[in-house]
């Protein structure tokens, strides 16, 4: 790796830890760009290349991920989405069904005493949201080697 890529991840990790950090606020990827240094463009390019994701799909499943969180505390479906930043119910809504399975409504009122009873990294992995189909959202499932 060259001076320069690490240069660019260390800007891009700023605007990452920006993302963890401020994901109840409205971020735009200029704002994120603006942190990383970078023109939005490169900076989505070259935060994608770094991550797997596009800016926006990172923020969205932080709060997502954060949203699922108040859900299991017992936090209604319409306050949780906009506690973590999100401005439409219907939005959330697909996002959150789309990378948890399930409806926030049928998140919510799931039983979740099973993640309370496992040590915290392994309630944060086992939460954690991911795409239908992914190679994480397929952890434990049989015959996924992971599941061995």
């Amino acid at each position: 790796m060259t001076p320069e890529d690490l240069a660019n991840l260390e800007h891009l990790r700023r605007a990452r830890d920006l993302i963890d950090r401020e994901y109840a606020r409205p971020l735009d990827v200029p704002t994120m760009a603006r942190h990383a240094l970078m023109s939005s463009g490169h900076f989505s390019r070259q935060f994608r290349a770094a991550y797997g994701e596009t800016p926006y799909s990172y923020l969205m499943t932080r709060r997502i991920e954060r949203a699922m969180a108040l859900l299991r505390a017992g936090m209604s479906v319409t306050d949780a989405c906009m506690t973590v930043g999100c401005t439409s119910l219907g939005s959330f809504s697909s996002r959150f069904t789309e990378l948890v399975g399930e409806t926030p409504s049928a998140y919510r009122g799931r039983e979740h005493s099973a993640i309370a009873a496992m040590p915290a990294c392994m309630a944060k992995l086992s939460t954690r949201p991911s795409r239908a189909g992914s190679p994480s959202s397929r952890i434990g499932e049989a015959g996924d080697p992971a599941a061995a």
